[in-house]
C-alpha cells in the first residue's frame, strides 16, 4: 500500500494529475519516478508465469481456477501470482456471484510486452550476427 501512496503523490508532486498520456510522462523520467517503476510495474513482471497470466487474461476475463487449468499452474501459485499483479494494478477483479473474475486492468501492458519481445528479438539477431 505505501508504494502505492508514494506513487500517487510523486505523480502528484511532479504535476502528472492530467490524463496518463500526458506529455510530461513522455520527458526524461527522474530517478525517483524510474524506482516507482520498477518497484510498480518491472518487479511484477519480473515472473514469467505473471507475463503468461496477463496475456492470458488479455484473451478474456477468468476465474482463478480457469487460468489455473488453461495455463496448467497449480491453482496456488496463480492465485499468488494475481494478488501481486492486483497489488500492482495490474488486474481488476468483479466479484461473480461466489467466484472473482480477473481481467487485465490495462491493456498497453500487453502492448508493452510485446514491444519489449520485439526488442528482445532484434538485440538477439544483433548478437548472433556479431558472433558470425
Amino acid at each position: 500500500m505505501l508504494h502505492v501512496l508514494e506513487a500517487v503523490y510523486t505523480l502528484h508532486v511532479f504535476g502528472y494529475t492530467n490524463t496518463w498520456m500526458d506529455e510530461k510522462l513522455m520527458e526524461k523520467p527522474s530517478i525517483k519516478e524510474l524506482k516507482l517503476l520498477h518497484a510498480n510495474i518491472c518487479q511484477a513482471l519480473g515472473d514469467p508465469k505473471r507475463i503468461l497470466i496477463l496475456y492470458a487474461l488479455d484473451e478474456r476475463p477468468r476465474h482463478v481456477s480457469a487460468l489455473a487449468k488453461d495455463l496448467g499452474f497449480p491453482q496456488p501459485t496463480v492465485s499468488r501470482h494475481l494478488r501481486v499483479l492486483r497489488q500492482r494494478a495490474l488486474v481488476s477483479t468483479e466479484r461473480n456471484g461466489p467466484a472473482v473474475v480477473y481481467r487485465l486492468a490495462d491493456s498497453r501492458v500487453v502492448d508493452i510486452l510485446d514491444n519489449m519481445r520485439l526488442v528482445m528479438r532484434g538485440a538477439l539477431e544483433r548478437q548472433s550476427s556479431m558472433l558470425m
